[in-house]
């Protein structure tokens, strides 16, 4: 009995053994289990941790980038966002990265395919693939159906106009941060989640920006020339309907737009600007008392000063008087005219006019004037035909404007005025000197250098300009900055129109003349027969009584001995 005692002790003391071993096992078995789930549920964690501090800021972003429109004056979008998505991936869920660059690049040709492979064989549990996805695109990526890509929902900036006024607007980054004109200087404002629903509106009318930038171009495409700028400015207000510089870029492209694109000609760029300072030089007599409508001039012969020469253009080579120097454009004339002035009268009558200071616009594409280190007199000469001092067709056009509009200036603006903005601008000469620029600026255009301005019914006035671009050691004599500004009508001011074409060639038709009569002053002449109608000025019979003093001036002047 005790025997077989034992031998059931051992059977059941076995038997304990094995189910022992068995739970542990089990035991074994189900913690593994656990710690396999355990590791997956906290890569999963970590992952979406990640993911989810990612989607938070990248909503941040999408919140950042949420900007208000930019519209023109008259409410046409020039600037809005859209919905859009980016596409990202895990790394360590893409199970054959090499397939998967090769499939994507098929589908995104601007990805390099090393680049993309080196992403998708990192470490890392984020990285992007390519921002801002076209619908098509996204569908063609979605359709391979590889684990480990995703997308992330973002807004796109987009500019439906193109090219139109894309140096006004420039553009932005990915992330929706302004690089380049409104977009840059008005960020602030265009990002604010308080004022996402009211549009910025700008001075630029779109049909007026089309009009200029059509006709721009081709002057520059007739004229063999490097490039082009130009403005529509409203007189009485300094507001900008448009500005335009060529070549130019597409703002939905703006990052990758060549430098000599991105430049900004009409406000950016500064030159020497010729023959259209001699407005400022007849103005400048006129309002400080040095000169009247009979004062005269003698440029029979060339002024010497040291080892400079000034001739004149189109001389006349006999006395002239102050209506003849402008419209006959005379260097010697100016010069001498300047003189009677001062260096320190001329230096602040162009500081008044906004010639000495970068024009106050809004974009941060605005040049600095460059001016003599010091002011000699024949500097002073120079300067009174718009050599040795250099300015952005922006600064021209603010001071222009003041001549005719009854001497106020108005800082130029690329923001609409509403009634209630309406302000009076700064006097800067009397209303009598105004009015007199108004008759010699008409008479250029009817008797002078720039005819083929003249529009009949808009009563077109204005001063063509041409000047040497400088060289080393001097001027190169057939690289030409050609410009003319026009304003119409002179008995009513309203519109100021610049164009400046950049080395134009002469043609047949031009009797190989490249100036600034035979190239800009037509081509103002076609925007404005363009503009006009758009802007509700109607054509009207010319007074010719209106400049009859100016001409009778002329007249009596080539009576004299």
């Amino acid at each position: 009995m005790t025997l077989t005692r034992v031998r059931v002790d051992g059977a059941r003391a076995t038997a304990m053994e094995r189910a022992r071993q068995r739970l542990v096992v089990i035991a074994v078995l189900f913690g593994g289990a656990f710690l396999l789930m355990g590791v997956r549920t906290l890569d999963l964690g970590l992952f979406r941790a990640v993911a989810e501090t990612h989607s938070l800021s990248a909503s941040a972003t999408v919140r950042a980038a949420s900007r208000a429109d930019i519209v023109d004056r008259n409410g046409v979008v020039l600037a809005t966002n859209l919905r859009t998505a980016s596409l990202y991936a895990d790394p360590k869920r893409i199970l054959d990265p090499e397939d998967a660059a090769a499939k994507l690049v098929r589908i995104l040709p601007d990805l390099a395919q090393a680049e993309l492979l080196e992403k998708l064989r990192s470490s890392r549990r984020f990285v992007w693939i390519k921002r801002k996805l076209s619908p098509r695109q996204m569908w063609a990526v979605n359709a391979l159906g590889l684990p480990g890509l995703a997308f992330q929902e973002e807004e796109e900036r987009v500019y439906p106009q193109g090219r139109l006024a894309a140096h006004v607007l420039g553009f932005t980054d990915p992330d929706g941060r302004g690089l380049a004109g409104v977009e840059h200087f008005f960020d602030s404002r265009l990002s604010d989640v308080t004022m996402v629903d009211e549009p910025l509106r700008l001075s630029v009318d779109v049909r007026v920006q089309h009009a200029l930038a059509d006709q721009i171009a081709q002057a520059i495409e007739r004229f063999s020339a490097k490039a082009g700028a130009g403005l529509v400015m409203d007189v009485r207000t300094g507001e900008l309907l448009a500005l335009a510089s060529l070549p130019d870029y597409d703002p939905n492209h703006g990052g990758g737009a060549p430098k000599d694109a991105l430049f900004n000609r009409a406000s950016q760029g500064v030159y020497e600007l010729g023959s259209t300072f001699k407005a400022f030089t007849i103005a400048m007599a006129l309002e400080t008392g040095v000169a009247d409508l009979s004062s005269r001039y003698d440029a029979s012969e060339p002024i010497r000063v040291s080892r400079f020469t000034i001739r004149d253009d189109h001389p006349q080579a006999r006395i002239l008087s102050l209506p003849e120097v402008f419209v006959h454009s005379s260097n010697i004339g100016a010069a001498k005219m300047a003189m009677d002035v001062g260096a320190q009268g001329q230096q602040a009558f162009l500081s008044r006019i906004g010639m000495l200071r970068p024009a106050a616009l809004e974009i941060s594409e605005v040049g600095h004037p460059l001016v003599p280190e010091r002011w000699r007199d024949i500097a002073t000469m120079t300067i009174s035909y718009g050599h040795g001092i250099a300015v952005s067709p922006v600064q021209l056009a603010t001071g222009l404007a003041a001549m005719v509009n009854g001497g106020d200036l108005f800082p130029a603006t690329l923001i609409r005025k509403t009634e209630g903005q309406m302000s009076s601008g700064k006097r800067v000469i009397s209303e009598k000197t105004s009015d007199i620029m108004r008759r010699l600026m008409r008479l250029v255009v009817r008797d002078g250098t720039a005819k083929s301005a003249d529009v009949p019914g808009y009563q077109v006035g204005g001063k063509t300009g041409t000047a040497e671009k400088p060289a080393a050691g001097g001027y190169a004599r057939k690289a030409l900055l050609s410009s003319f500004a026009g304003v119409f009508p002179m008995d009513d001011p309203r519109y100021l129109v610049f164009v400046l074409v950049d080395e134009p060639k002469g043609t047949k038709a031009t009797w190989n003349f490249a100036g600034g009569g035979w190239t800009a002053a037509p081509t103002v002449a076609k925007i404005i027969l363009r503009i006009a109608p758009i802007l509700g000025v109607e054509p009207q019979k010319e007074d010719d009584g209106l400049f009859q003093q100016a001409a009778y001036v002329i007249e009596d002047s080539r009576r004299q001995p």
